[in-house]
């Protein structure tokens, strides 16, 4: 999926919205623990209630992974479902990898060529060698963590160079060197809004995935404020305010309400 092609998306749902799948068995509703594979089973009537409100699911996979093979296996079948019934819907695995060598090598065969995603979110902090073989892959994406929305970001993110930009500016600068519009994008937290006017004076035109809208406060408006451009250019997560909205046996009808909700909120935003 190209850079074109995911903004024809958004410019058809009227949406940016991107629904994150962090599904937890122990809070998906009770009636669902009678199915054979629950997490899948919840999962599949989260996207069939929400596909027409939204341009990306993203599962998180710190939530199948604790659920050791049947959680790979609930995670596979959701990927595959959304492949196979909402092509156009872009799949990002928020998967936070960060190695070198043949590991980051077998990692993007993991998620590109097995699994069949089309990007996966990494930490750039190991350099160009942790990025560059997840860029071979045509019309796959990286996905960099760049400013984040936890509070001890500032531990590393936030630290002043001599020059006094930011250490994360500095990895947004560099890193952006090394591919391009169509498939390198960026995560920078929603309650961050503020600085992403200076961080589209450097990447204007990449994708950015903004998390953290919703349940951890983040505003939609502030971020569209100051990171939309001309094609958009904005991917917004939101997770447990709409996939948790009701834990009862109209789970599935709350959360295609609530991803309209923000759908509509969008189109406005989009002018």
């Amino acid at each position: 999926m190209t850079s074109e092609e995911l903004y024809g998306s958004i410019l058809k749902k009227r949406s940016f919205l991107c629904v994150g799948l962090d599904t937890d068995i122990e809070k998906i509703p009770q009636h669902m623990l009678s199915y054979e594979d629950p997490v899948f089973e919840f999962n599949r009537a989260i996207i069939d209630a929400t596909a027409k409100f939204t341009v990306c699911y993203k599962p998180n996979l710190a939530f199948y992974e604790a659920e050791s093979s049947r959680g790979w296996k609930s995670l596979a079948k959701t990927v595959k479902y959304i492949k196979d019934k909402y092509p156009d819907i872009m799949i990002i695995a928020d998967a936070k990898r960060g190695d070198i060598g043949n590991t980051s090598d077998m990692y993007a065969k993991a998620f590109f060529s097995m699994m069949g995603v089309d990007a996966v979110t990494l930490s750039p902090y190991m350099g160009r060698d942790t990025v560059e073989p997840f860029l071979n892959y045509e019309g796959k994406w990286a996905v960099l963590l760049a400013l984040t929305s936890n509070t001890s970001s500032e531990d590393f993110e936030t630290l002043r160079l001599e020059d006094g930009r930011y250490l994360f500016e500095e990895i947004i600068e560099k890193s952006a060197q090394w591919g391009t519009i169509d498939n390198l994008m960026y995560v920078v937290g929603a309650t961050k809004a503020e600085m992403l006017e200076d961080i589209r004076k450097i990447i204007p035109n990449h994708f950015l995935l903004v998390p953290g809208v919703g349940a951890q406060g983040g505003s939609l408006r502030e971020v569209a404020k100051y990171g939309l451009n001309d094609r958009c250019g904005l991917i917004v997560n939101s997770s447990r305010a709409i996939i948790y909205a009701s834990d009862g046996l109209d789970f599935a009808k709350v959360a295609g309400e609530k991803a309209k909700e923000i759908q509509q909120e969008m189109s406005e935003l989009l002018g």
